[in-house]
């Protein structure tokens, strides 16, 4: 229920994409809008704060003053901000509500919401989904994905389809959306969340109590996720595991749905997207599609029609016989395990390395590199670390370059199909984000055509 903001004093901790667009858009339903930053003002966000400024919102950077935070009705906050911070710490010392942005928009929506959930998947199926339903609805991405759902409310789309992050559902205290996915889970954000157990807390928060959306639907392949489906007491449907009924699954070559009955949805070879991963990802997507009402001619012909999601295995161009792929968005080992099997069978050149999160690298190292990758090119800060497990592993194909530039022109040399770029590290010591570091692979590898 969409509450009166006239005249209400709403501190946003952190000037976020999320945060700037909660800002602008309580501002507009009359609150007294005051957005904090720790960080110092700087040229890429000076301009931004002038405009917030001409539209009434007060903006501090650079410290956390008692005069924002003071007296405030509830304070939105931006992803990357832990509870464990000192902000959070001052914020809730005086009692002051702390919720996310996606609850602040369900709160505000007129429309259901999608979620989408899991460590590693959520941006691919989250985009299918949308296109799939956008045959017959407005049915726009939002959330994690970089689109804010309150920026998103004055345009009253049929659904949300929301990508949500855990650390957007850990501060959603009422977010119940009416269907609810949940993909993959792997260790990551372990500092935010203090531990993997809360990681898996704030996941599955989607699904406790009176928040149950009407529909959940869950992995069937993923173990940890499919033992909580088992005990889950809602309706539920499985993907990638067929049963008795509520199930999507791949039999004879090609995906199948079943509730009353079974129906075939469209054969593998008819989709472009590669990886069993994806099959995983449309798997999921089918059944959202199916609870909505979308008949089976309109999902065949969306998910044929379905191009794979930017620095996502996103084929980028062929030269001299070799196919190079962008899989910037790795930011994790767990997350180039997909996009390596992805192209098993072929010889694959592997370039991997950035800013190490210091997770473990062993299954990586032996069940991935050995099997199915024939070189590797490292780079970035991470590169020693992981030369030295890959080497304790058995693995000595290694190439270092000082450059992705570098990688690619040393990938060109060798004689392998495809070229994949998979960093399974973040991108920070090199790049200002997945997305930058994706863009500038792509466009060097384009200069060489």
């Amino acid at each position: 229920m969409k509450r009166k903001w006239i005249d209400k004093k709403v501190l946003i901790l952190g000037l976020s994409k999320s945060g700037c667009a909660a800002a602008r858009y309580l501002s507009k339903q009359g609150a007294d809008c005051y957005i904090t930053e720790s960080k110092p003002l700087d040229d890429k966000n000076e301009e931004l704060v002038r405009e917030l400024e001409k539209e009434g919102i007060k903006v501090e950077t650079g410290a956390h003053s008692d005069e924002f935070i003071n007296d405030s009705y509830i304070a939105i906050t931006s992803p990357g901000i832990p509870p464990k911070s000192e902000i959070f710490k001052r914020v809730k010392a005086q009692n002051i509500p702390i919720i996310s942005e996606i609850e602040l928009a369900y709160l505000e929506a007129q429309a259901p919401f999608i979620a989408v959930t899991g460590t590693n998947g959520k941006t691919t199926t989250t985009y299918l989904i949308s296109h799939i339903l956008s045959s017959e609805y407005n049915a726009p991405v939002c959330g994690n994905i970089g689109i804010p759902p309150t920026s998103l409310l004055e345009d009253k789309p049929d659904f949300f389809v929301c990508e949500a992050s855990s650390f957007q559902l850990a501060m959603s205290p009422t977010f119940r959306p009416q269907i609810g996915c949940f993909l993959t889970f792997t260790p990551d954000h372990i500092d935010w969340h203090e531990g993997l157990d809360n990681y898996f807390e704030a996941k599955i928060s989607l699904f406790k109590d009176y928040k149950q959306p009407m529909y959940a639907v869950f992995s069937g392949v993923d173990e940890k996720i499919y033992d909580f489906a088992k005990k889950y007491t809602g309706e539920k449907f499985i993907y990638a595991k067929e049963l008795d009924k509520n199930c999507c699954y791949i039999k004879n070559d090609t995906i199948c749905f079943k509730r009353n009955k079974e129906e075939e949805i469209i054969k593998l070879n008819e989709i472009s997207l590669v990886g069993e991963h994806n099959y995983q990802n449309i798997m999921c997507a089918v059944v959202v599609a199916k609870l909505i009402g979308i008949s089976n001619e309109h999902i065949k012909e969306r998910i044929m029609s379905f191009k794979a999601v930017e620095h996502r295995i996103e084929y980028v161009a062929d030269i001299n016989g070799k196919s190079f792929y962008n899989d910037s968005k790795a930011t994790n080992p767990e997350a180039s395990f997909v996009a390596i099997k992805a192209f098993e069978g072929k010889k694959l050149t592997l370039i991997a390395g950035g800013r190490d999160k210091n997770t473990d690298l062993t299954e990586f190292c032996k069940d991935y590199i050995n099997k199915y990758v024939s070189t590797v090119i490292l780079i970035g800060e991470a590169t020693i670390r992981f030369k030295e497990n890959m080497e304790k592993n058995g693995f000595d194909n290694i190439i270092l370059a000082n450059s992705l530039e570098e990688a690619v022109d040393i990938s060109l040399t060798l004689d392998n199909e495809i070229v994949l770029l998979s960093p399974a590290c973040a991108s920070y010591d090199m790049f200002n984000s997945y997305e930058h570091r994706g863009e500038v692979f792509k466009e060097y590898v384009k200069s060489k055509l």
